[in-house]
């Protein structure tokens, strides 16, 4: 089934989503936020946090979208467009519905990845969401166990901050 992105209102996409939702009741459309868990440092303590992984955006899977479901989309507070634009909604092409299935086989919120560090400090991903994403990883940090990850969707590239586990031994 073909997949569209909206863009909503940056940190809104929660409320968003919990309208539009309750206009679909049946299942005619399914929207997607996707998040990833991270750890982040507040007030000096290590607290586990939910993030948007593309932060604004929502994902609808539809058979298409017709006039008659955007005019129900639209009211919803929150909404922006989707994209391409309102006069020329495109369906996600193959390379980044590939990339949408992959996150998504992992389900909505996207946990961490364990990875081991080998002899010569490169990163090794043995599991997780990361275990495709290898080459497209442009830093790490060790001590805050994030992996920054260039994504390329929709004609756009994003810099996105992942959680990983290091093992101690490969």
């Amino acid at each position: 089934m073909p997949y569209f992105i909206i863009h909503v209102k940056t940190r809104s996409e929660k409320d968003f989503l919990e309208r539009a939702e309750s206009i679909f009741d049946d299942a005619e459309v399914r929207f997607i936020w996707l998040r990833r868990s991270l750890r982040i440092r507040r007030r000096g303590d290590w607290i586990e946090t939910l993030a948007p992984i593309f932060p604004g955006y929502l994902f609808v899977e539809a058979q298409e979208i017709s006039p008659e479901l955007f005019l129900k989309i639209k009211p919803v507070p929150g909404f922006f467009r989707f994209l391409q634009s309102n006069e020329n909604i495109e369906p996600l092409s193959e390379g980044d519905k590939k990339l949408l299935l992959h996150f998504l086989s992992f389900g909505q919120v996207v946990e961490k990845s364990t990875v081991y560090f080998d002899e010569g400090k490169k990163i090794r991903v043995m599991s997780g969401p990361l275990k495709e994403l290898e080459g497209k990883i442009v830093k790490v940090d060790r001590r805050k166990g994030r992996a920054k990850v260039k994504l390329d969707m929709f004609e756009n590239s994003f810099l996105i901050d992942f959680g990983f586990e290091a093992l101690e031994n490969g």
